[in-house]
Protein backbone atom coordinates (compact mmCIF):
# COMPACT_ATOMS: atom_id res chain seq x y z
CA UNK A 1 0.00 0.00 0.00
CA UNK A 2 2.79 2.39 0.93
CA UNK A 3 4.63 1.59 -2.31
CA UNK A 4 1.50 2.12 -4.40
CA UNK A 5 0.82 5.46 -2.70
CA UNK A 6 4.36 6.68 -3.36
CA UNK A 7 4.22 5.62 -6.99
CA UNK A 8 0.87 7.38 -7.38
CA UNK A 9 2.32 10.55 -5.83
CA UNK A 10 5.32 10.41 -8.17
CA UNK A 11 3.11 10.03 -11.20
CA UNK A 12 0.97 12.94 -9.96
CA UNK A 13 4.06 15.11 -9.47
CA UNK A 14 5.40 14.18 -12.91
CA UNK A 15 2.05 15.08 -14.44
CA UNK A 16 2.09 18.51 -12.75
CA UNK A 17 5.62 19.17 -14.02
CA UNK A 18 4.59 18.22 -17.55
CA UNK A 19 1.59 20.54 -17.28
CA UNK A 20 3.79 23.40 -16.12
CA UNK A 21 6.23 22.72 -18.95
CA UNK A 22 3.34 22.87 -21.41
CA UNK A 23 1.81 26.08 -20.02
CA UNK A 24 4.96 28.11 -19.33
CA UNK A 25 6.22 28.60 -22.93
CA UNK A 26 2.90 30.10 -24.09
CA UNK A 27 2.71 32.31 -21.04
CA UNK A 28 6.25 33.53 -21.53
CA UNK A 29 5.50 34.23 -25.19
CA UNK A 30 2.53 36.41 -24.29
CA UNK A 31 4.50 38.27 -21.64
CA UNK A 32 7.39 38.68 -24.07
CA UNK A 33 5.13 40.31 -26.65
CA UNK A 34 3.53 42.64 -24.09
CA UNK A 35 6.95 43.68 -22.78
CA UNK A 36 8.20 44.27 -26.31
CA UNK A 37 5.18 46.37 -27.27
CA UNK A 38 5.68 48.43 -24.12
CA UNK A 39 9.28 49.07 -25.18
CA UNK A 40 8.49 49.83 -28.84
CA UNK A 41 5.44 52.08 -28.41
CA UNK A 42 7.21 55.22 -27.07
CA UNK A 43 9.26 55.32 -30.30
CA UNK A 44 6.26 55.20 -32.68
CA UNK A 45 5.03 58.55 -34.01
CA UNK A 46 2.48 59.92 -36.40
CA UNK A 47 3.84 61.49 -39.60
CA UNK A 48 2.15 64.13 -41.72
CA UNK A 49 1.93 67.88 -42.22
CA UNK A 50 1.00 70.91 -40.14
CA UNK A 51 -0.55 74.18 -41.26
CA UNK A 52 -1.69 76.71 -38.65
CA UNK A 53 -4.33 78.28 -40.90
CA UNK A 54 -5.90 74.96 -41.91
CA UNK A 55 -8.76 73.14 -40.20
CA UNK A 56 -7.79 70.68 -38.95
CA UNK A 57 -4.24 71.96 -38.65
CA UNK A 58 -2.72 68.47 -38.53
CA UNK A 59 -2.90 66.07 -41.49
CA UNK A 60 -1.83 62.62 -40.30
CA UNK A 61 -0.65 60.63 -43.31
CA UNK A 62 1.00 57.59 -41.74
CA UNK A 63 3.26 56.20 -39.05
CA UNK A 64 6.98 56.34 -38.34
CA UNK A 65 9.51 55.38 -35.67
CA UNK A 66 12.50 57.03 -34.00
CA UNK A 67 16.03 55.79 -34.76
CA UNK A 68 19.66 56.73 -34.26
CA UNK A 69 20.27 59.70 -31.98
CA UNK A 70 16.61 60.13 -31.04
CA UNK A 71 16.13 63.02 -33.47
CA UNK A 72 15.58 61.00 -36.65
CA UNK A 73 12.42 59.23 -37.83
CA UNK A 74 11.98 56.52 -40.47
CA UNK A 75 8.76 56.36 -42.48
CA UNK A 76 7.60 55.53 -46.01
CA UNK A 77 8.51 57.77 -48.92
CA UNK A 78 4.86 57.74 -50.04
CA UNK A 79 3.78 59.13 -46.64
CA UNK A 80 5.69 62.34 -47.42
CA UNK A 81 3.62 64.66 -49.68
CA UNK A 82 5.38 65.50 -52.96
CA UNK A 83 4.40 69.17 -52.67
CA UNK A 84 3.92 71.37 -49.61
CA UNK A 85 1.88 74.57 -49.50
CA UNK A 86 4.85 76.62 -48.37
CA UNK A 87 3.14 79.92 -49.18
CA UNK A 88 0.66 79.16 -46.40
CA UNK A 89 3.39 77.74 -44.15
CA UNK A 90 2.54 74.07 -44.45
CA UNK A 91 5.46 71.95 -43.29
CA UNK A 92 6.38 68.35 -42.52
CA UNK A 93 5.72 67.30 -38.95
CA UNK A 94 5.71 64.34 -36.62
CA UNK A 95 3.13 63.92 -33.87
CA UNK A 96 4.22 62.52 -30.51
CA UNK A 97 1.34 60.84 -28.65
CA UNK A 98 0.68 61.65 -25.02
CA UNK A 99 -0.14 58.97 -22.47
CA UNK A 100 -3.43 57.27 -23.20
CA UNK A 101 -3.94 59.38 -26.30
CA UNK A 102 -4.29 62.56 -24.24
CA UNK A 103 -2.37 65.46 -25.70
CA UNK A 104 -0.23 65.43 -28.83
CA UNK A 105 3.11 67.17 -29.30
CA UNK A 106 3.86 68.47 -32.79
CA UNK A 107 7.50 68.48 -33.93
CA UNK A 108 8.63 70.18 -37.18
CA UNK A 109 10.53 67.80 -39.45
CA UNK A 110 12.64 67.87 -42.62
CA UNK A 111 13.83 65.23 -45.04
CA UNK A 112 17.48 64.23 -44.78
CA UNK A 113 17.61 60.99 -46.82
CA UNK A 114 15.32 59.24 -49.30
CA UNK A 115 15.12 55.82 -50.93
CA UNK A 116 12.27 56.24 -53.36
CA UNK A 117 12.76 52.83 -54.94
CA UNK A 118 12.30 51.05 -51.62
CA UNK A 119 9.70 53.54 -50.39
CA UNK A 120 11.73 54.77 -47.40
CA UNK A 121 12.38 58.23 -46.00
CA UNK A 122 14.47 59.54 -43.11
CA UNK A 123 13.38 62.72 -41.32
CA UNK A 124 15.20 64.99 -38.90
CA UNK A 125 13.04 66.40 -36.09
CA UNK A 126 13.55 69.29 -33.70
CA UNK A 127 13.47 69.26 -29.90
CA UNK A 128 14.74 66.88 -27.25
CA UNK A 129 15.78 63.34 -28.24
CA UNK A 130 13.08 60.66 -28.14
CA UNK A 131 13.49 56.93 -27.36
CA UNK A 132 15.05 55.27 -30.40
CA UNK A 133 14.68 51.74 -31.77
CA UNK A 134 17.57 49.64 -33.00
CA UNK A 135 17.53 47.96 -36.41
CA UNK A 136 17.75 44.17 -36.38
CA UNK A 137 19.04 41.84 -39.07
CA UNK A 138 16.04 41.17 -41.29
CA UNK A 139 18.00 38.55 -43.23
CA UNK A 140 17.16 35.94 -40.60
CA UNK A 141 13.39 36.36 -40.91
CA UNK A 142 11.67 33.31 -42.43
CA UNK A 143 8.16 32.40 -43.57
CA UNK A 144 6.24 31.25 -40.52
CA UNK A 145 8.02 33.60 -38.09
CA UNK A 146 5.69 35.55 -35.82
CA UNK A 147 5.88 39.34 -36.14
CA UNK A 148 4.11 42.38 -34.73
CA UNK A 149 3.38 45.82 -36.13
CA UNK A 150 2.71 49.05 -34.23
CA UNK A 151 1.22 52.18 -35.77
CA UNK A 152 -1.92 54.25 -36.25
CA UNK A 153 -4.40 52.13 -38.25
CA UNK A 154 -7.25 54.65 -38.21
CA UNK A 155 -5.24 57.82 -37.79
CA UNK A 156 -6.27 60.07 -34.93
CA UNK A 157 -10.03 59.46 -35.15
CA UNK A 158 -10.11 58.08 -31.59
CA UNK A 159 -7.02 59.94 -30.40
CA UNK A 160 -3.41 59.36 -31.37
CA UNK A 161 -3.02 55.96 -29.72
CA UNK A 162 -0.55 53.41 -31.16
CA UNK A 163 -2.11 50.01 -31.85
CA UNK A 164 -0.29 46.69 -32.30
CA UNK A 165 -1.32 43.87 -34.64
CA UNK A 166 0.24 40.39 -34.66
CA UNK A 167 0.67 37.93 -37.52
CA UNK A 168 3.27 35.89 -39.38
CA UNK A 169 5.57 36.24 -42.35
CA UNK A 170 3.63 34.31 -44.98
CA UNK A 171 6.17 34.66 -47.80
CA UNK A 172 9.27 36.47 -48.99
CA UNK A 173 8.47 37.68 -52.47
CA UNK A 174 9.74 40.17 -55.08
CA UNK A 175 8.12 43.60 -54.89
CA UNK A 176 7.31 43.47 -58.62
CA UNK A 177 3.65 42.46 -58.60
CA UNK A 178 1.79 41.60 -61.83
CA UNK A 179 -0.32 44.43 -63.26
CA UNK A 180 -3.78 43.80 -64.65
CA UNK A 181 -3.32 46.37 -67.41
CA UNK A 182 -0.62 48.56 -68.86
CA UNK A 183 -2.47 51.63 -67.53
CA UNK A 184 -1.12 50.76 -64.06
CA UNK A 185 2.51 50.84 -65.19
CA UNK A 186 3.73 54.20 -63.91
CA UNK A 187 7.48 55.05 -63.97
CA UNK A 188 8.02 53.85 -60.38
CA UNK A 189 6.44 50.45 -61.14
CA UNK A 190 8.51 50.10 -64.31
CA UNK A 191 11.71 50.66 -62.32
CA UNK A 192 10.67 47.96 -59.86
CA UNK A 193 9.89 45.51 -62.66
CA UNK A 194 13.37 46.07 -64.09
CA UNK A 195 15.14 45.71 -60.74
CA UNK A 196 12.89 43.95 -58.20
CA UNK A 197 13.83 43.31 -54.59
CA UNK A 198 12.35 41.01 -51.96
CA UNK A 199 9.76 42.15 -49.42
CA UNK A 200 7.92 40.39 -46.61
CA UNK A 201 4.36 39.36 -47.35
CA UNK A 202 2.50 39.29 -44.05
CA UNK A 203 -0.56 37.43 -42.85
CA UNK A 204 -1.42 40.41 -40.68
CA UNK A 205 -4.32 42.84 -40.69
CA UNK A 206 -3.16 46.41 -41.26
CA UNK A 207 -4.66 49.59 -42.65
CA UNK A 208 -3.42 52.51 -44.78
CA UNK A 209 -2.57 54.54 -41.65
CA UNK A 210 -0.09 51.84 -40.61
CA UNK A 211 2.23 52.77 -43.50
CA UNK A 212 5.71 53.51 -42.15
CA UNK A 213 5.18 51.62 -38.89
CA UNK A 214 7.87 49.29 -37.49
CA UNK A 215 7.74 45.51 -37.84
CA UNK A 216 9.39 43.56 -35.01
CA UNK A 217 9.48 40.13 -33.42
CA UNK A 218 7.90 39.30 -30.04
CA UNK A 219 10.62 39.45 -27.42
CA UNK A 220 12.90 41.67 -29.52
CA UNK A 221 12.20 45.42 -29.98
CA UNK A 222 14.63 45.80 -32.88
CA UNK A 223 12.99 46.71 -36.19
CA UNK A 224 13.08 44.05 -38.91
CA UNK A 225 10.77 45.72 -41.41
CA UNK A 226 8.71 48.78 -42.35
CA UNK A 227 5.10 48.35 -43.43
CA UNK A 228 4.58 49.95 -46.83
CA UNK A 229 1.61 48.33 -48.57
CA UNK A 230 -1.80 47.05 -47.57
CA UNK A 231 -3.74 44.94 -50.04
CA UNK A 232 -7.25 46.42 -50.26
CA UNK A 233 -9.97 44.30 -51.85
CA UNK A 234 -12.71 46.84 -52.51
CA UNK A 235 -11.08 50.26 -52.61
CA UNK A 236 -9.44 52.41 -49.99
CA UNK A 237 -12.76 53.63 -48.57
CA UNK A 238 -13.65 50.01 -47.57
CA UNK A 239 -10.28 49.26 -46.00
CA UNK A 240 -11.52 49.84 -42.45
CA UNK A 241 -14.60 47.61 -42.50
CA UNK A 242 -13.26 44.97 -44.92
CA UNK A 243 -9.51 44.55 -44.40
CA UNK A 244 -7.85 41.87 -46.50
CA UNK A 245 -5.37 40.59 -43.91
CA UNK A 246 -2.54 40.78 -46.48
CA UNK A 247 0.20 43.37 -46.03
CA UNK A 248 3.77 43.95 -47.20
CA UNK A 249 6.84 45.27 -45.41
CA UNK A 250 10.24 46.50 -46.60
CA UNK A 251 13.09 44.50 -44.96
CA UNK A 252 14.80 46.40 -42.17
CA UNK A 253 18.27 45.96 -43.67
CA UNK A 254 17.34 48.64 -46.21
CA UNK A 255 16.71 51.01 -43.30
CA UNK A 256 20.34 50.49 -42.26
CA UNK A 257 21.48 51.60 -45.70
CA UNK A 258 19.27 54.69 -45.52
CA UNK A 259 20.60 55.64 -42.08
CA UNK A 260 24.20 55.36 -43.28
CA UNK A 261 23.42 58.06 -45.87
CA UNK A 262 22.90 60.43 -42.92
CA UNK A 263 25.94 59.09 -41.03
CA UNK A 264 23.73 57.44 -38.41
CA UNK A 265 24.63 54.22 -36.65
CA UNK A 266 21.85 51.60 -37.04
Amino acid sequence: MWYSSMMGYRWFLAGCLCLLWTVWPGTLGADGLADTVEEVTPSVLGVGTWQATRSPRADLRGSGFVVGDGRHVVTNHHVIPPILDTENREHLAVFVPGRGGKGVEMRPARRVALDERRDLALLRIEGRPLPALGIGDSGGLRPGDEVALTGFPIGAVLGLVPATHVGIVSAITPIALPMHSTQNLDPAVIRRLRDPFDVFQLDLTAYPGNSGGPLFRPGDPRVVGVLNMVFVKEGRERALDRPSGISYAIPGNHVRDLMRQADLNP
